[in-house]
């Protein structure tokens, strides 16, 4: 996509502060007519400016998740396809390409530890993988 404008702008950072608000909440807030901020937030989905919606949780609500950041190395030009792979995973909630030992950078969360043993048996049986090393996240500091 092209460079963003002060619509595009303003619309994402509205969708920022509530990412569930409606076209129609949108156009009022933003005083724009409807069919605009239809259909240039269209244009930021299609464009993958913007990729997903999601919401943030209370950390007392997400205290029983299983996370964890696996480094992964990969075999000659396979990134791509197992960054693909990857990204199609519902428990992958980030997914960073680096540079040294290590190929991508994985965020991982489960909601159990039998889910999270099965996401890294997937992942590590991934065509391309040729090496990974995961680090379980015991809880947040500050």
């Amino acid at each position: 996509m092209s460079k963003l404008d002060e619509v595009d702008r303003k619309i994402i950072a509205r969708l920022q502060i509530d990412g569930r608000a409606s076209v129609t909440t949108l156009a009022g807030v933003l005083r724009l007519a409807r069919g605009t901020v239809q259909s240039r937030l269209t244009r930021l989905i299609n464009s993958r400016t913007i990729k997903r919606f999601t919401i943030d949780l209370n950390t007392l609500e997400t205290d029983e998740l299983v996370r964890a950041v696996m480094m992964i190395e990969v075999r000659g030009n396979t990134a791509s396809s197992v960054q693909k792979s990857l990204q199609r995973m519902p428990e992958v909630s980030a997914l960073h390409r680096t540079c040294g030992v290590w190929d991508l950078v994985v965020e991982l969360e489960t909601t159990s530890l039998y889910e999270f043993d099965g996401v890294l048996a997937r992942i590590r049986e991934l065509t391309g993988v040729s090496n990974s090393e995961t680090c379980p996240l015991l809880r947040r500091v500050g």
